[in-house]
């Protein structure tokens, strides 16, 4: 019987010469007994050599209890790429029998290299779920790990330190130092916990293996975590077990926070039905106010706003109030075209955009760049033409804190068609650019292939010329960067034919 000690503390270098050695040798699994290093002193008094395995360059030396084996190359033994990421996972898991699982694994791959694809194997599946336990306690270490800050003597300059102890499951502090490394980065700290300790001066990362006892230290942050964890704290959607699934009570000692879990589970009824009792908060007065157009225009039969503007200025200003559709609701404010009162090119877009919302301006956002990159380029002058978009309101899916950007209906479109339509009477384009389907479908209706209508100059109502390209937001989404070069290329294209029906128009202000 072969008896290999290891330190046993998430190593993987350690555990692999050792095992290579073995496998050189022929040795079956059931002829090695694997110890980790605590529970191996007694059996050193029985007789037994102890002979040291070659430096792992890990920074740890298991110990073997037989004759060494030769040097082994580092070809000996075959494996598919995904062992060696399963085995650095499974060999910081604190189960004893971790060592031996791997070794079978191990010699079981030199015959079918197939192995970890048969997920109903009953040693691939325990290692499966070993790798699982170490993720899951990696992750909950990123998330309640807190740091305290560590007083400095008067008279010390320099960085702020700090110190946070952890009490994890398994040995994954030299796995997870790095992720604190790049998230802290700007601090001195140092983490301790009973499986070992890993701490950053600004230069050098250093991990020890030697457990740690808990600090006596506290803080003002830790005020900071309660007000914030009960600020966040919803009642009406409790759910305790859900809740002790994400954080366990094992964690909650080490916690600032946890000490108001109990009195806030108990007071969740209370605050539920008082929350029901108190009146409800009460609407923007930006959103009452166009509540109250809305339902004037209704009780006078619907239909398009009242309209006696006969200036760009003066339907602007009534667009502000728009309602007409859903989209308004969760819009920042109207973005309504902007450019010469008389232009003879006008450009429309879809909608406006995050940044377009926010900014009350049209093509002011990533897209918008693009497109004012390429009509530069092409020798087109944007201030001298009308910028606008066929929807006047940001339609969008809220995701975290990001608003998605949500095409609208063709019933949008349709609704919002009206201002567009006042938009081209009043600035009188002789060309009209649609910048994308929803833009070609509010100006003409047509629902025909982008792609048939693109690149040449089409009769619009009114005597003017419509040209249809994509919209420049479509060049951003695609992910192949030699499509989107292509794409951008041929964007270009359409530019310079824009440019040339310009010039052909004697509009000379539109062009730079």
């Amino acid at each position: 019987m072969h008896r290999i000690v290891l330190k046993g503390r998430g190593d993987f270098a350690e555990w692999r010469e050792a095992a290579r050695g073995l496998l050189a040798r022929g040795v079956a699994p059931g002829e090695v007994e694997w110890l980790s290093e605590a529970g191996a002193n007694d059996l050193f008094a029985g007789g037994f050599a102890e002979t040291g395995l070659p430096d792992s360059g890990g920074g740890s030396t298991g110990q073997a209890l037989f004759e060494p084996a030769p040097a082994v190359p580092a070809s000996a033994g075959t494996v598919p790429a995904a062992f060696p990421r399963l085995a650095e996972t499974v060999l910081c898991h604190s189960d004893p029998g971790r060592f031996a699982l791997l070794y079978r694994l191990l010699v079981r791959l030199q015959a079918d290299r197939r192995l970890l694809e048969v997920a109903s194997d009953a040693d691939v599946v325990l290692a499966a779920r070993l790798a699982k336990a170490v993720r899951r306690d990696s992750h909950k270490m990123t998330a309640f790990v807190r740091f305290k800050e560590v007083p400095l003597p008067p008279e010390t300059v320099g960085r702020r330190r700090f110190l946070a102890w952890f009490e994890p499951d398994h040995f994954i502090v030299a796995r997870m130092a790095p992720f604190f490394r790049r998230r802290f980065a700007d601090m001195d700290w140092v983490i301790v916990t009973p499986k070992g300790s890993a701490s950053w001066d600004g230069e050098r990362l250093a991990v020890s293996d030697l457990p740690a006892e808990k600090p006596d230290l506290e803080d003002a942050t830790d005020d900071l975590w309660r007000t914030y964890y009960a600020s966040i704290f919803n009642p009406a959607r409790l759910k305790i077990g859900m809740m002790q699934k994400e954080m366990p009570k094992k964690y909650w000692k080490n916690l600032p926070e946890a000490a108001l879990i109990p009195e806030l589970i108990a007071s969740a009824e209370r605050r539920v039905i008082d929350m029901a009792a108190r009146a409800p908060t009460e609407a923007p007065a930006f959103h009452a106010r166009l509540r109250a157009m809305e339902a004037a225009r209704s009780e006078e039969g619907g239909g398009p706003p009242p309209s006696g503007a006969q200036t760009l200025a003066g339907i602007r200003a009534e667009a502000a109030g728009c309602a007409r559709c859903p989209i308004h609701c969760g819009a920042t404010q109207t973005v309504f075209g902007e450019g010469p009162e008389r232009a003879a090119v006008m450009f429309v877009g879809e909608q406006p955009g995050d940044e377009e919302d926010l900014a009350g301006r049209p093509f002011v956002g990533p897209a918008g760049k693009v497109l004012s990159g390429a009509m530069a380029d092409a020798g087109l002058d944007r201030i001298g033409i009308y910028m606008t978009n066929a929807v006047k309101h940001f339609k969008y899916e809220p995701r975290g804190k990001r608003r998605i950007h949500q095409r609208p209906t063709r019933g949008e479109v349709e609704i919002c068609r009206w201002w567009l339509t006042r938009e081209i009477d009043l600035v009188q384009p002789k060309l009209v650019v649609a910048l994308g389907a929803t833009a070609l479908f509010a100006l003409t209706g047509d629902t025909a292939k982008l792609s048939d209508q693109r690149g040449r100059p089409l009769p619009m109502a009114g005597g003017r010329t419509l040209f249809v390209t994509v919209h420049p937001a479509y060049l951003l989404r695609i992910p192949d960067p030699a499509r989107q070069a292509a794409e951008r290329d041929a964007f270009a294209e359409d530019m310079r034919a824009i440019r040339q029906l310009v010039a052909e128009s004697g509009a000379g202000q539109c062009l730079a």
